[in-house]
């Protein structure tokens, strides 16, 4: 289950919530987050645009243990695109298989349009892929992203269908990486366990934030495809 409905209503425009968007590093058995003020805290300080895009001086690295409580999770693009040496985005849908997607570079413009199934090659060939955006509260209340693809898609979607009726209800915890190998490709993807179930406060609080997380996501997927696309802020992305 999911405390957000995807069910749209109509509600006041709202800013979005979401504070950190986290991506799984496999290498580092952790997850990290693009920091734009960070960022911008580094160019005061004289940093170049370059020095801190090519050593991710702006990239934060979140170590686990990692505990939330699962929100609600949709499906997207993400990549870096060669030709315009740029970040891949698309717009969120709900039901992949008949909402169609806008898949573009933040510099060479629209890439694809249309269902997943239908202009995935595009995509593949312009540098993007498939990711899972999963939203959740963490522990201090804060609204995050968690952002999953290839292996790691797999291992949350076994966990999501064993747990689903259990997840409104309970932590989700990461408190371990798992050692993976297909051939000679070694890598890691997070172990999903279930925690403890949530307090009334914490229930309170997960509350909360799921209802600040719906009056901007009922915008959002109410706004012209094109028009949402262009509002997402850029991330740095692995090449």
């Amino acid at each position: 289950m999911a405390r957000i409905s995807h069910t749209s209503e109509k509600s006041k425009s709202s800013n979005n919530p979401t504070k950190k968007y986290l991506e799984w590093k496999s290498n580092d058995k952790a997850f990290d987050y693009y920091d734009s003020a960070l960022k911008e805290k580094l160019l005061r300080e004289g940093k170049t645009e370059d020095e801190i895009k090519k050593n991710k001086l702006a990239n934060v690295k979140v170590n686990l243990p990692l505990k939330f409580v699962f929100l609600q999770h949709y499906h997207t693009v993400k990549g870096y695109n060669d030709a315009s040496k740029s970040g891949i985005t698309s717009n969120e849908v709900y039901y992949i298989s008949s909402e169609p997607m806008t898949v573009r570079a933040f510099k060479g413009g629209t890439i694809a349009e249309g269902l997943y199934k239908e202009i995935k090659q595009d995509i593949t060939n312009a540098g993007g892929k498939y990711h899972r955006s999963v939203y959740v509260m963490l522990e201090d209340g804060t609204i995050a992203n968690l952002s999953f693809k290839g292996a790691v898609v797999r291992e949350w979607s076994e966990f999501f269908s064993d747990n689903q009726s259990l997840l409104d209800n309970q932590w989700i915890e990461i408190n371990e990486s798992k050692d993976q190998k297909k051939g000679s490709v070694k890598y890691s993807t997070p172990d999903f366990t279930l925690g403890k179930s949530l307090t009334s406060k914490e229930s309170g609080m997960a509350d909360a934030s799921a209802s600040d997380l719906k009056l901007y996501l009922d915008e959002y997927f109410r706004k012209d495809e094109q028009e949402a696309v262009m509002a997402e802020e850029e991330v740095e992305f692995d090449l």
